[in-house]
């Protein structure tokens, strides 16, 4: 069985990695099975094996995987008659690099206290300790105002909306990882925080519902807020 390695808070079942969110759909896309494994930040030693310290890992047979990006390649190169993750789009690359140095940076500030909320006592004081070092003030100064930074956020997001305005989705008329990737985002929040970011006739949160409706509703099921 396929193991992925899954950051988890209090409750096992709450899995909020926007990381691991991209995998975790990878494998539904390719309609392969998967035990989920659950990680938290002060467990290192459960993933020293694969040789750093982050989720997600993917442990597919003798193969260990980790990094979003390598593991999608990974499955891409592994399961070729599976469903393709559409890595050679050319706008993904775009996209990835979009999350990862402006979309997660901004909805962190939103959810960081959200975030301390759902860990256990052990990692509540890794999480404050290294991410108030990290932003150089406490969690509850990253967070405050956020209601009145909302529609800056809305507004960066721009872009986002007006290419869904034409498209069903990021990598064309179907899901790719382009899709995984900003979803992994949007479902970090959701799986963690009751703070609603989108407007329900945004076409963003449009896209959203049909994300969380996709592969039998997977992504759905999972243990979040109705926001």
């Amino acid at each position: 069985m396929r193991k992925l390695y899954d950051l988890a808070g209090a409750d096992e079942n709450r899995r909020f990695s926007p990381y691991c969110w991209r995998i975790r759909m990878s494998l539904a896309h390719k309609g392969l099975a998967a035990d989920y494994l659950p990680w938290r930040f002060t467990e290192k030693e459960k993933i020293q094996f694969s040789g750093q310290e982050r989720v997600p890992v993917l442990v597919d047979g003798e193969n260990t995987v980790s990094d979003s990006w390598k593991i999608a390649e990974y499955l891409e190169a592994e399961y070729p008659d599976a469903p393709s993750l559409k890595l050679e789009n050319g706008e993904v690359m775009f996209i990835k690099f979009w999350a990862e140095t402006v979309l997660n940076p901004e909805l962190i500030k939103f959810l960081l206290l959200d975030i301390h909320q759902h860990l256990t006592a052990e990692d509540k004081i890794y999480f404050r300790e290294s991410r108030e070092k990290l932003f150089g003030k406490t969690l509850e100064e990253v967070v405050k105002g956020r209601e009145e930074r909302l529609p800056g956020f809305q507004k960066m997001l721009t872009p986002l909306r007006l290419t869904l305005k034409k498209q069903n989705f990021l990598a064309g008329d179907s899901p790719g990882f382009s899709d995984y990737i900003v979803f992994g985002s949007f479902q970090w929040a959701r799986c963690i925080s009751d703070f609603s970011l989108l407007q329900t006739e945004d076409p963003i949160c449009e896209w959203r519902k049909k994300m969380l409706d996709l592969h039998d509703g997977f992504a759905g099921k999972a243990v979040g807020y109705s926001v």
